[in-house]
């Protein structure tokens, strides 16, 4: 299917409903019940031939096809590892989670955190998965993407060196459910590979769809442990980590056995009466299921001892799992990331579900990839949100008056590019409070000079390399304008942008109408002078018409005497537009008076890019021809905008004399069929199948 009838039946799917916990897509529109039935029918066990028991699934660098650490790799099913496998045993827990040979503690703290919510957790990875009698070698898991869950089908072959599981496991060694989890994520983001290295927010959204919220420890909220406490006690997944200051310390353990660079699950806050006072502690686990703090409040310290029996905590022995006081924890760790389905449950006492908006976007070469505020040239062509907020908060506690909301900007499938060469791009996002003339408005894309008149209200932290970047405002009621954008203009990427909020409110697109302001140029025979006429003549041979071909001619020996413009010339594809949109008789060929119209439109298009030409190049960049189609009388929204930029622009994003002919010209004819169809100005028409093809055919 083309590219814009697969975006076509998507926006169709997600109007139907598909895309939610519910009713999750089918990824890679594999059928779970349908592969297990058929599976069972025929007695074998399912093989995924879209994730392969191979070395691409694997990896493409350290993990790829030759490396060291590949060779001797056997993928096996868990009855080839023990002899009686299990999927879960006694409920989903922490200790189920070892990490192996892959750098993806991250996602593993995210998975532990997730056995606290059994809620969560049965969304998630569904129930009704066994190795007992429907069990045919198929499971799957659902994760959140970008605005959708998806439903990932995957065969329990998994990757072993001598014996062991090469990636996550059990401590028991005989269950499964968390191995095969990291298998399906690592299907979705194209090999396990691509797994290594991350934040921890990563893994809490795509298990619950919720926003992440990230705290430096360096400068805590007065109110940290309170809004770790209600954060655990509202079923939100917290992790925490200690930074690096160079490559050498990347999971260095310290003398008190923390490790540096390395994703830990926050997993409890308590307060204990200890000595006569009250103490507050943390509970952390490290995905390693083991290496544990040594300190204060450690497993075999001696604080413990001076606890009353009934606020005494569950000590393990090295299990992965400790104890440490709040302070401590503040000392050594550097941040801690929260995310929760409601935000404001972190600061608040009773929970709200606030309102979320998501909307999917991109940036492309040229056309809306505009880089941040210091490209002021290129910077307002980014793709454009508008958030109105009408009602404050509801914080009787709350000095501070105002509308909360969340703003997330998530860049979508990067990992799955690192096959590639590429990654993460920085990204982040400007706030700017819209003026009241443009209050209401959506059909407007604001242009450069809104952008250099008005200051930024707001913004986000930082431009940084995560998949996400997320920052709470609290604004007063208005309207804002949010303009999401990487670091570096003209980079290709895909996005979704959230916004939660506390109060009801309307987020939308903010983009220009797609019209045509269409003068009627055309010249009648009569209407033609004396001095045109004759050139006319002598250009049109025998037969006193153009064809495409002869226009292509005339068309080339007018152009080349031309030193302010510049041009490869035009095409014969290019002149049978042109002729196309002028023929009104049918025969291919220019008459006298279409001749005169075409020439007309032509030197008209010629002055524009004239004077878009603002660096006097003899060609045009992309801003300026959106401007020049602006003033051509095209005004556009950003989705067909990328489209011509795709087919018109040449690799260096500029626009040469006759790809702008062809492409208003094309504009042209567009807008004029669709008008002269659509006689009551309805906005849409019916074409039969033979009308369809002749329109696309032109």
């Amino acid at each position: 299917m083309s590219g814009m009838a697969s975006n076509l039946a998507k926006k169709r799917a997600l109007a139907a409903g598909f895309g939610t916990n519910a009713n999750a897509v089918k990824y890679l529109n594999q059928d779970f019940e349908a592969l297990r039935a058929q599976c069972l029918n025929r007695g074998g066990l399912f093989s995924d031939p879209t994730f392969p028991a191979a070395p691409e699934s694997l990896g493409f660098n350290e993990l790829g096809p030759g490396s060291y650490k590949t060779r001797a790799v056997q993928w096996k099913r868990p009855g080839e590892l023990c002899s009686s496998p299990e999927f879960i045993v006694g409920g989903a827990t922490r200790t189920d989670i070892c990490q192996g040979a892959l750098g993806d503690c991250w996602l593993l703290a995210a998975i532990a955190s997730l056995t606290l919510n059994e809620d969560v957790m049965a969304r998630v990875v569904p129930v009704g998965q066994s190795f007992g009698e429907s069990y045919a070698g198929i499971f799957h898991f659902q994760f959140w993407q970008f605005g959708e869950w998806v439903d990932v089908v995957i065969d329990d072959r998994l990757p072993t060196k001598d014996g062991e599981l090469l990636f996550v496991h059990s401590a028991e060694g005989s269950e499964f459910w968390s191995a095969l989890l990291e298998k399906a994520y690592a299907k979705v983001n194209g090999c396990y590979e691509a797994l290594s290295g991350g934040s921890t927010t990563e893994g809490f959204e795509d298990f619950t769809g919720g926003i992440a919220e990230n705290y430096d420890l360096r400068k805590p909220p007065p109110n940290m442990f309170q809004i770790i406490k209600k954060a655990i006690e509202s079923g939100a997944l917290l992790g925490c980590s200690i930074d690096i200051t160079s490559a050498a310390d990347s999971e260095a353990v310290t003398r008190q056995k923390l490790v540096k660079g390395h994703a830990y699950s926050l997993t409890g806050a308590v307060e204990v009466t200890y000595r006569g006072r009250k103490e507050k502690l943390i509970r952390i686990r490290n995905p390693w299921g083991q290496v544990e703090w040594t300190g204060a409040w450690s497993d075999s310290s001696s604080e413990w001892n001076s606890v009353d029996d009934s606020e005494r905590q569950n000590v393990k022995a090295d299990d992965g799992e400790f104890w440490m006081s709040f302070t401590e924890f503040l000392r050594h760790y550097s941040r801690i990331e929260i995310c929760t389905l409601t935000p404001d449950t972190l600061t608040d006492d009773s929970v709200k579900h606030w309102s979320v908006c998501n909307y999917d976007g991109s940036w492309r070469k040229g056309s809306t990839a505009g880089g941040c505020r210091n490209h002021a040239y290129t910077f307002w062509m980014n793709p454009q949100f508008v958030i109105r907020l009408d009602e404050e908060d509801d914080d009787p506690d709350d000095n501070e008056v105002g509308c909360s909301f969340v703003v997330g900007l998530i860049q979508k499938n990067r990992r799955r590019l690192r096959k590639v060469g590429e990654d993460m791009h920085t990204i982040g996002f400007a706030i700017y409070e819209v003026p009241s003339q443009f209050h209401g408005q959506r059909e407007v894309h604001l242009d450069k000079n809104y952008f250099l008149t008005h200051a930024q209200k707001a913004r986000s932290e930082t431009f940084v390399n995560l998949r996400e970047v997320s920052t709470r405002f609290k604004m007063p009621p208005g309207e804002y304008l949010i303009v999401p954008s990487t670091f570096e203009p003209h980079l290709n990427g895909d996005f979704c942008i959230r916004v939660f909020s506390e109060k009801q409110t309307e987020t939308r697109p903010c983009d220009d109408p797609v019209k045509a302001d269409l003068d009627d140029e055309t010249v009648s025979d009569a209407e033609v002078d004396a001095g045109f006429r004759g050139l006319f003549t002598k250009l049109a041979g025998d037969d006193m018409e153009i064809s495409a071909a002869e226009l292509k001619t005339i068309m080339n020996k007018i152009v080349s005497k031309r030193t302010d413009i510049k041009t490869d010339g035009f095409s014969l594809e290019t002149c049978r537009i042109m002729v196309n949109l002028m023929d009104d008789s049918g025969n291919g060929k220019l008459g006298l008076g279409e001749f005169a119209t075409l020439w007309k439109k032509v030197q008209k298009y010629l002055g524009i890019y004239k004077k878009n030409d603002m660096d006097n190049s003899g060609t045009m960049s992309t801003p300026e021809m959106r401007m020049a189609l602006k003033e051509a009388g095209f005004t556009l929204n950003n989705g067909i905008y990328q489209i011509l930029v795709a087919r018109y622009a040449e690799p260096d994003m500029t626009i040469d004399f006759d790809n702008f002919v062809a492409c208003l010209m094309r504009l042209d004819m567009m807008f004029r069929v669709f008008m002269k169809i659509d006689a009551h100005d309805s906005g849409s028409i019916e074409l039969d199948f033979h009308q369809w093809l002749t329109f696309t055919m032109i």
